[in-house]
């Protein structure tokens, strides 16, 4: 008898053992995977936050109020772009205007060219005539000085015309280059242009759009890993429900060791061990279920991650290929059409500063002109007083002076000439003035605010490409971040391979060692009570409790007393029942 009752022991302790190893090696399982997934998860979390802050930096440089402004500007400049080949025309009329008024100032100064020869002529003619009168010697060669002082005057007005004439003939050619070039150049980028205003404006929409899907799916997956860490807690409830299984052995170990399991005999610590057993194969069946249940939700969760992020990345592909032009951004060909435009405000600043140039020589010239003309005036009044003085010298001659009194009379006609040419041309001064102002007229301003405002959207544009560009970069590698991430968590998080097996394994051993039936130990509740008490007390959820009291019914002993007689012993349980 001795002999089989230690066999019997040994064959328990045996059973014992491997039950616990089994469960020791579920619970560290349990509690290393579950640690882990929930590491990775709040990593996932981090990366996710991360991916959302990358979505509002995105949101916000589509909702730069500068982008907007430099919409704005782009369309301001496609009308001023579109002006210029209308102001160049009108250049062009105002510098064939100045050009007809010089060459009608040139036939009055030809004129009097004319009118300088002839009177140097007869000035020649004057000292020859009388070179036999002494009187008339000194006179005669005062006169010709006065005439040729007069011509002097005479071609450096003619020479001032010249210079003035190339100065228009330059700007002339150079402004029909620059019409010719507007023509074939301003319609297209002003419609360039036009067409990337609007373009700059739906692209912004569209992208604004897919941001929003993105961050749509990405608060989603949001809201699923806050749900699956809640959800891990089926983890940590399996591990507490292992050491309460290990917990029931060691207090029974315990029990059987001590006074209350001495009083027993062989027969009843067989039973008592065999209810255990069923106690402890119906926890962990039960809890393998619920483990299995709520797992299994965790899993599917978590592989709805895949399709999500699936869509994150095909929404920011779309992103980054919404542009579609100049690698990637179709700002780069926004800025590339306004460089265009940039040049051709170069040209017309250029343009600008020559006709400008011309204009101010023009009104130089003018008041040159008329210095010139004023004394060309006063030689002409020397020349007639000088040969009305010589005609009265003459008529005191007589038939003696009369040969000269022709000549000087002849003077006199032609000196009178040269006012009918000044007043031409003093006349047509107002007009060529008045050319030269239409010649540069507010096109100098406007064209530098033009090239201003464009210098203002290039840099804009620069800018904001530069930022997209950058903000779509981050959010790829936040993308990509949270993929790979999630790639992982599928694998870290599938409980089922391995894990579920190791439980369901334990699950297995325990009801072999139970066996099929259920010993009857209501004869024992009495000497039990003490174990059956403590077990009870292990327990932190209604499941467990409900487990145990199908298999070992409460006895007096067991129930615990009223909360006013043993309050320090009932408060635990009252507590732990209001949680569970």
């Amino acid at each position: 008898m001795a002999h089989a009752l230690v066999s019997s022991d040994a064959a328990a302790y045996a059973s014992w053992r491997e039950i616990s190893q089994t469960l020791e090696s579920a619970r560290s399982q349990v509690e290393e995977r579950f640690l882990e997934g929930g590491s990775v998860l709040l990593s996932v979390m981090d990366v996710l936050n991360r991916l959302l802050n990358s979505l509002e930096s995105v949101a916000k440089a589509l909702d730069d109020k500068e982008a907007s402004d430099t919409s704005a500007d782009l369309r301001a400049t496609v009308e001023s772009l579109t002006a210029l080949p209308v102001i160049e025309e009108n250049r062009q009329q105002a510098l064939i205007s100045l050009a007809q008024t010089g060459r009608e100032l040139r036939k009055h100064v030809a004129d009097m060219q004319e009118t300088m020869r002839y009177l140097r002529t007869f000035a020649v003619t004057v000292k020859i005539t009388g070179a036999g009168l002494a009187e008339f010697a000194g006179f005669a060669q005062e006169i010709l000085e006065r005439i040729y002082s007069g011509t002097d005057e005479v071609n450096r007005f003619a020479a001032h015309l010249d210079s003035l004439e190339k100065e228009v003939k330059l700007a002339a050619s150079f402004g029909a280059n620059v019409s010719k070039s507007y023509a074939d150049t301003v319609p297209a980028v002003a419609g360039a242009l036009r067409d990337d205003a609007a373009k700059i404006t739906e692209h912004r929409k569209n992208l604004g759009v897919i941001a929003r899907e993105v961050g749509a799916i990405a608060r989603g997956v949001q809201s699923k890993v806050s749900a699956t860490l809640s959800a891990l807690q089926i983890g940590d409830i399996t591990r507490q429900r292992i050491e309460h299984v290990q917990a029931i052995f060691s207090l029974l170990d315990d029990f059987l060791a001590g006074e209350d399991g001495a009083r027993l005999d062989a027969g009843a610590r067989q039973r008592l061990q065999n209810v255990v057993h069923h106690l402890t194969a119906a926890q962990i069946s039960d809890m393998c279920v619920n483990f299995q249940r709520d797992s299994e939700n965790v899993v599917k969760t978590i592989a709805s991650f895949d399709h999500d992020m699936r869509e994150i990345l095909k929404l920011r592909d779309q992103m980054g290929t919404e542009s579609g032009e100049a690698g990637g951004n179709f700002m780069r060909a926004l800025e590339a059409s306004v460089s265009a435009a940039h040049e051709i405000v170069k040209q017309v600043d250029t343009a600008s500063r020559q006709a400008d140039q011309v204009s101010h020589s023009t009104i130089g010239t003018a008041a040159k002109l008329s210095e010139a003309i004023a004394n060309i005036r006063a030689v002409k009044t020397d020349i007639h007083y000088m040969a009305l003085n010589t005609n009265l010298r003459c008529s005191r001659l007589g038939e003696e002076g009369k040969s000269i009194n022709v000549v000087t009379a002849e003077l006199r006609i032609f000196a009178g000439k040269l006012d009918e040419s000044a007043d031409a041309i003093v006349n047509g001064l107002p007009a060529l003035e008045a050319a030269a102002e239409r010649v540069a007229p507010a096109t100098d301003a406007a064209a530098g605010g033009l090239g201003e405002s464009l210098t203002f959207a290039v840099g804009n544009i620069r800018s904001a490409a530069n930022v997209m560009e950058n903000e779509l970069k981050v959010l790829a590698e936040n993308g990509r971040e949270v993929a790979t991430k999630i790639g992982l968590l599928i694998g870290k998080l599938d409980f089922q391979h391995e894990l579920g097996d190791v439980l369901a394994r334990c699950a297995d051993v325990l009801e072999g060692v139970a066996g099929t039936d259920v010993a009857d130990i209501s004869d024992l509740a009495e000497a039990i009570a003490p174990l059956d008490r403590k077990i009870f007390k292990l327990y932190t959820m209604v499941q467990e409790r409900s487990i145990h009291r199908d298999i070992i019914p409460a006895s007096e002993e067991s129930i615990p007393a009223p909360a006013g007689i043993a309050k320090a012993e009932g408060d635990e349980d009252l507590f732990a029942d209001a949680l569970f």
